[in-house]
C-alpha cells in the first residue's frame, strides 16, 4: 500500500469508531455532559470537581463522568480532523495531478470542518433531534467521501461489478440512509418525551412519536429483504462480499428487536448504530467497486 492508501484507510476506520463512539456518548445520556462547545464548562480540560466551575455555570449541570466522555469524544473527533487534514495534505502533494483521489480527499477535509460547526449546533440546540440526524448523516457523508478516495487510489484495476449490481447496492445505500435518518429522529424523539413525561414507560413513549417508530421497523426489514435479494443478483461472482450487508442487517434488526422490548440498554445502542454505520460502509465499497476495483 501507498503511504496515501495507509493513511486514508486509517483515517476511514477511525471515522467509523467515531460513530461508533458517538452512539455511546447518546446512550449515556452524555451528549450534553459539555453544555458548551468548544469548550466544556468554560475549560479547555473539564473541571474535575465543583470548585473549578466557572460562577456562572449552574453545578446541577456539572457530572464529571458525563463531562469526561463528552470531552473524550471531541478530542477523537480532533484527532479524526488532524487524519483527515494529514490525508488531505498527502493528496495534494502526491496526488495533485489526478482528481479522482485529490478532490474526495479536500472535500472530506471541508465535511469534517462543517461537522464540527454542525456539533456545535446540536450542543447549541440541546440535542435537537433534526441537529442530531444531520450530524449522523453527514458523520456517514465523509465516511463515503474517505472510501471513494481510498477506493480511486488503487492503481492496478480488477474485476468490474455489474452494472445492475451496482445500481442495486446504490439503492440500497439510499434506503438505508433513510433508515439511518428515521432511526436518528425516533431515538431523539423517545429523549425528548422522556424529558417531558418523567416515569411514562417506554411502550408509551414510543406511542407519543407517532408514525416514526413503526416506519423505523418496517424499513429495516425492507433493507433486510433488499440485502438478501443483493446475495442472490451477486452471488455468481462475489458471494463473500455481498453476504457481508445481508449479516449486518440482520445483526442490525436484532439489535433493533432488543431495543424495541429492552429498556434501552446502552450496549445494545452502540452496537445497532455501529452496525447500521458499518452496513452503509459494506454498501458503499460495493457500489464504488465498479470504477475502482
Amino acid at each position: 500500500m501507498t503511504r496515501f492508501q495507509k493513511l486514508a484507510l486509517a483515517t476511514a476506520i477511525t471515522t467509523l469508531v467515531l460513530i461508533g463512539i458517538g452512539g455511546f456518548v447518546r446512550a449515556a445520556g452524555a451528549g450534553l455532559g459539555c453544555p458548551d462547545w468548544p469548550q466544556c464548562f468554560d475549560r479547555w480540560i473539564p473541571p474535575t470537581d465543583l470548585s473549578q466551575l466557572p460562577p456562572h455555570i449552574d453545578p446541577a449541570l456539572f457530572n464529571f463522568e458525563k463531562a469526561w466522555i463528552e470531552y473524550l469524544n471531541r478530542l477523537l473527533g480532533v484527532f479524526t480532523g488532524f487524519l483527515i487534514l494529514g490525508t488531505a495534505w498527502v493528496a495534494w502533494r502526491d496526488h495533485r495531478h489526478q482528481p479522482a483521489i485529490l478532490r474526495p480527499s479536500l472535500l472530506a477535509l471541508f465535511l469534517v470542518i462543517l461537522q464540527g460547526w454542525l456539533g456545535g449546533l446540536v450542543v447549541r440546540y440541546h440535542l435537537d433531534p433534526r441537529f442530531v440526524t444531520v450530524h449522523l448523516v453527514l458523520a456517514l457523508l465523509l465516511l463515503g467521501v474517505l472510501i471513494l478516495a481510498l477506493l480511486n487510489s488503487r492503481a492496478a484495476p480488477a474485476r468490474r461489478i455489474p452494472s445492475p449490481l451496482a445500481l442495486w447496492a446504490w439503492a440500497l445505500i439510499c434506503l438505508t440512509s433513510v433508515q439511518v435518518m428515521v432511526g436518528a429522529l425516533v431515538r431523539g424523539s423517545i429523549d425528548l418525551s422522556a424529558k417531558a413525561n418523567p416515569g411514562m414507560p417506554r411502550g408509551q413513549l414510543l406511542e407519543q412519536i407517532g408514525w416514526l417508530d413503526p416506519l423505523h421497523r418496517n424499513l429495516a426489514l425492507a433493507v433486510l429483504l433488499a440485502c438478501a435479494l443483493l446475495v442472490w443478483k451477486g452471488r455468481p461472482l462475489f458471494p463473500r462480499l455481498t453476504w457481508l450487508p445481508l449479516g449486518l442487517a440482520l445483526g442490525q434488526v436484532l439489535a433493533g428487536l432488543g431495543l424495541a422490548y429492552l429498556p434501552l440498554p446502552p450496549p445494545l445502542q452502540v452496537i445497532h448504530i455501529f452496525l447500521g454505520s458499518s452496513l452503509f460502509t459494506s454498501l458503499l465499497v460495493l457500489a464504488l467497486l465498479p470504477a475502482k476495483t
